[in-house]
This record gives structure tokens, C-alpha cells and sequence, in this order.
């Protein structure tokens, strides 16, 4: 069950129905706003029925506070009263939050149980009371304008395990997730240490062992503002690429993306083929116009206009399939005299094509790519630019099947909600906590497989997954999840 985040939840149910434990397995202890427990902190104890409505006063305080930060907010009470109901579904409405609530429909056999085996039981009569009211409750709800109502039967919960169940070990080996993509990991920053080589090995040994189909690197001069210093070590990517492929991992290895203003593609093609011959042809090139104008000055490159570096990158790709092609002869569209090139690909390398424009690039992409690469943040963003790829195709006179789908993912992935929330708290600058999990998805390895699963109902084949938590090669081993 995926509930929107940031969102108010509301949990309705008789005591013993199971709200507090299913609020504490999926959420963390700050998102969770209990009447028990603020019983527990203006009175004596979470029993102290004295100090109830003290608790729920403070209780409206904390609520109004995080829903005016748009912070995940669960009220877990008893939920049965209906003024109290409307009060936090209208709080919702005014912070701009989804309102869900959780019907908890645990059979009274199993709420009877569970609350005579509580050192304070409920009074027999209250919990009867409370388990008759349920049906009513069940209709107010209906009408009360919830956005999503949610019935649970706490006595028999999904496991994750149900939910996902292992591999088949007698299945062969198979990169594409049962998501139905693959996902390649991005390494976008360097924190090697004294030692660079070992821990490129250790990285990418850990992709291997964590079932990542591929392991990508950016083609950069200088790091890009949007993931660290300009003075963080950012390697030459084939060089780096060829050391890699020495390890003989089943990654395919590649650039996302090599822009086509740093090496003339005949050079690029030669490098791509190289490193196809070394690892048996598990190689792409991700390529694009280019658009860091600062790297190309400090290293004396010109950096044309946006029009030229397009035609650029046309005539690139045109040379690049020329110099892979078989035979040696002149090739008139590339303008070339011959293409001898060897050793030439051990497979067919895939060209990815890197960039959104509308009128230009995904219309390279549409007549020239094997893949285009598309940003993954908006899903209705990401669905125009399919649309308008997929037009393109039918203006080139090309199937859209033969152009796959392909985005670059910048998500915040955690352990659990509390680990995740951590790392948001750590990358956010001064953006604020839900606008930074907003726009990285933060979410656990569990809710991004979720994810991944309606990229794939959208058509995306590969997922470029680059986090800003890649230091060690343990941080690489708890993305596995991802590649079941």
C-alpha cells in the first residue's frame, strides 16, 4: 500500500484494532502524534484519563504545527469522533495536504483478545461500545470528503516478503529487475581517498554483487555545481571505464553523458569500441550537446552556440555508427574518406541520446538514437516528452519500439523511513525537509522499487539511479533491494 507523502493520516479503530503498531512499523516516531502518549507527557501516564483533554490540546498544537510545514502527520487516537475528524481533514485542506484515513476493520474476536492481554485493559463495556459504533463511522467517513479511505485487517497483515517474493534461483541470471527495468548506478562523485583505484574496484564490485545491470559515469572537466565542488575529483571517464572493465564484472559500462563538444566523435567512437572489445561488448555511450559552459573555458574548448553544438551532436552520432559499421569504405553521410577503425565493437553499442528539447533533441533522439534519456522527477512531464518523442518518430517514419526510454533518477533512498528522513535532514541546505523529499522522492529501497514498477508501466526500459549517498561500497550493497 503506498500512501501519498507529505500527507495527514488519520488512524480510525477500536482499541486493540492494531493503529499504533501499524503506525510504528511504517512510520517515524516524529511523524506519529498519539493522544496515549501525550496522556503520558501532561499526566501521569498514557492511562491518565484526567489528562485527556490537556493531551488533545496538545495534540491540535502539534498537528496544526506540521501540517503548516507540510510534514507527514499521523494522528493516532481512537478516531471515532466525527467533529474532530472534519477539524483535521479541514487543517489538511488548508496546508494544500492529501487527507487519508485508515479504517482498521481487525474482527472484535482479535480486539477483545489483544486488549485482555494489556496490563490496562480497556473496560469491556467502552471497547463493546466502541466496536458497535464502527459500521456508523464506516458511512461518516464515506461522506466526511476523505481523499482516500483505507480498510485494514490488522489480524492478517501483508508482509513485505508476500509482497515481494525472492527469485526463482532456478531462473537464469537476469539484470532487469521484476520491476521491469533495468537499473544502472550512477557514480557521480569520488570520495576515493589515497587510494582511487581501490576504491573504483570496491564500487563497482558492489554494483556487480548488488545485481545492478550497469555502472554509468558522467563525462565532466570540472564536478558540476549540482553534486559538489568544482575542486572534487572528477575522473576522465573512459580511462576510468577501462579500468573498471579489467575486473570482469557482468556490468555494462558506459558515459552518461559524453558531450560533443569535448572530443571529436571519432575519437569518442574509438574509445566506445575499445572498451566493447575488452568486456565483450557490454558497452553505451551516452551522448549530448553539452551545456557547462565554465569546464569548456577552463580547458581552452570553444563552447558554441546551442544550434551548432545540435548539428554537432547529429553529425557525431551519424560518424560514430559509420566507424562501428563493418568494411572499411567511404561513408558520404558521415563525410568521411573511410572508416578504418579497429578493433571494432564486439556488439552493437547502444547511443543514448541525453536532453529534453523538443525541437531538436528529441528529434535526434527519434531519428538517430537507440535510447533517449529523459528526466524521471515529474511523471507528467516525463509522459509530454514520450509524447512528443514518440510524434517525432512518426514524422521520421520510425517505430517508436525502436527508441527505448530510458531516465536519470536523483532519488534519496534510505534503509527505513527513519534513515531516509536522516538523509534528507543532511542534503537539504536550505530547502525545506518536505520540499527536498518532494522533489528526490526520499523514500525507502521498498517505495522507489514501487516506483521504478510505474516508470515501467510508462514505458521506461532503464533507470540511471545516481544518489548522493555513494561513499562506500556498503552504501552500494543497500540499493540491492532494487535490482529483485
Amino acid at each position: 500500500m503506498r500512501l501519498p507523502d507529505p500527507a495527514l493520516v488519520v488512524l480510525v479503530g477500536a482499541s486493540g484494532s492494531g493503529k499504533s503498531h501499524w503506525a510504528a512499523s511504517r512510520f517515524r516516531p516524529q511523524e506519529v502524534v498519539s493522544s496515549d502518549a501525550l496522556r503520558g507527557v501532561v499526566g501521569s501516564g498514557e492511562h491518565d484519563l484526567d489528562a485527556s483533554a490537556d493531551a488533545f490540546g496538545v495534540l491540535e498544537t502539534v498537528v496544526a504545527a506540521r501540517l503548516g510545514r507540510s510534514l507527514t502527520t499521523v494522528v493516532d487516537t481512537l478516531g471515532l469522533d466525527a467533529a474532530r475528524r472534519v477539524g483535521w481533514l479541514a487543517a489538511a485542506r488548508a496546508a494544500g495536504l492529501p487527507a487519508v484515513a485508515v479504517l482498521f476493520t481487525t474482527p472484535a474476536e482479535e480486539c477483545r483478545r489483544r486488549n485482555a492481554a494489556r496490563d490496562r485493559p480497556v473496560p469491556a463495556p467502552v471497547l463493546a461500545g466502541q466496536l458497535k459504533r464502527l459500521p456508523a463511522v464506516r458511512d461518516e467517513m464515506a461522506a466526511e470528503g476523505w481523499d482516500t479511505v483505507v480498510e485494514l485487517d490488522e489480524a492478517a497483515p501483508t508482509t513485505e516478503e508476500a509482497a515481494h517474493p525472492p527469485p526463482d534461483p532456478s531462473a537464469p541470471d537476469d539484470r532487469r529487475s521484476s520491476t521491469g527495468v533495468e537499473v544502472v548506478l550512477q557514480v557521480s562523485r569520488f570520495p576515493w581517498g589515497e587510494d582511487p583505484l581501490a576504491w573504483l574496484r570496491s564500487m563497482a564490485l558492489a554494483a556487480d554483487d548488488a545485481g545492478f545491470a550497469g555502472l554509468a559515469v558522467m563525462d565532466h572537466l570540472i564536478q558540476i555545481p549540482q553534486v559538489g565542488r568544482a575542486w572534487d575529483p572528477i575522473p576522465e571517464p573512459w580511462v576510468t571505464l577501462g579500468a573498471i572493465a579489467g575486473l570482469g564484472t557482468g556490468l555494462r559500462l558506459g558515459t552518461l553523458c559524453t558531450p560533443v563538444t569535448f572530443r571529436a566523435p571519432g575519437i569518442t567512437a574509438k574509445a566506445a569500441a575499445t572498451l566493447s572489445a575488452l568486456t565483450g561488448g557490454r558497452v553505451f555511450v551516452g551522448v549530448g550537446a553539452g551545456w557547462f559552459e565554465r569546464e569548456h573555458a577552463a580547458h581552452g574548448l570553444e563552447f558554441p552556440r546551442a544550434r551548432e553544438r545540435l548539428d554537432a551532436l547529429e553529425r557525431g552520432i551519424v560518424t560514430m555508427r559509420a566507424l562501428w559499421a563493418p568494411g572499411t569504405k567511404a561513408d558520404a553521410a558521415a563525410g568521411l574518406p573511410e572508416t578504418t577503425s579497429y578493433p571494432r565493437p564486439s556488439a552493437p553499442i547502444e547511443i543514448v541520446v541525453g536532453g529534453s528539447g523538443e525541437r531538436r533533441t528529441l528529434r535526434i533522439a527519434a531519428r538517430l538514437g537507440d535510447a533517449c534519456n529523459l528526466p524521471a522527477r515529474d511523471v507528467d512531464v516525463l509522459d509530454h516528452k514520450i509524447s512528443v518523442l514518440h510524434r517525432h518518430c512518426a514524422e521520421v517514419g520510425r517505430d517508436p519500439a525502436e527508441v527505448a526510454i530510458t531516465v536519470l533518477d536523483l532519488p534519496v533512498v534510505g534503509r527505513d523511513r527513519d534513515d531516509t528522513w536522516a538523509r534528507v535532514e543532511r542534503h537539504r541546505g536550505r530547502t525545506s525537509a518536505a520540499a527536498y523529499a518532494a522533489r528526490t522522492h526520499a523514500g525507502t529501497v521498498a517505495e522507489h522499487r514501487d516506483r521504478h514498477a510505474d516508470l515501467a508501466g510508462r514505458g521506461v526500459s532503464t533507470v540511471f539511479l545516481s544518489t548522493p549517498d555513494l561513499d562506500r561500497p556498503e552504501d552500494v550493497l543497500d540499493l540491492a533491494g532494487l535490482n529483485v
